[in-house]
């Protein structure tokens, strides 16, 4: 499977949107290093990538709600905080066990719920930019 900021993820706003754009790329390289047997250090070094940027995208767009008063920031930041310790615990099994079919399912589920969060959240909050920015 690949991931792709489709039409119904595209926020408008053009940091967030390069940001998501740039995190789906690196799960989908991610996916293919596990994929095509490159093993664990090849793995463990764009999973690291991944975790590093994540955070950095969480923090931009947290800046952007505090710098616009968005009312949903507690929500999104408890969102935010829950999702990196949950990457985190994906990492450690990742460095332990490396790629297995059990890390690259939790992985999968991981990223099903980012996506989910930029369709709804994400959205929201890029919606409020423009109208308080």
């Amino acid at each position: 499977m690949t991931y792709e900021l489709t039409p119904d993820l595209v926020t408008g706003n053009a940091l967030i949107d390069s940001e998501h754009r740039q995190l789906l790329a690196t799960v989908n390289n991610l996916m293919d290093a596990c994929s095509q047997g490159h093993g664990r250090e090849k793995s463990l070094e764009v999973f690291e990538y991944l975790l590093g940027y994540v955070k950095k995208h969480f923090a931009d767009e947290e800046r952007l709600q505090t710098q616009t008063k968005y009312p949903d920031y507690p929500a999104h930041k408890q969102f935010h905080d829950r999702y990196k310790k949950e990457l985190e615990a994906l990492a450690q099994d990742l460095r332990a066990e490396g790629p297995t079919v059990k890390t690259l399912g939790v992985l999968n589920q991981q990223v099903g719920v980012l996506v989910s969060h930029i369709r709804m959240e994400d959205k929201k909050l890029a919606k409020h930019v423009r109208e308080h920015g």
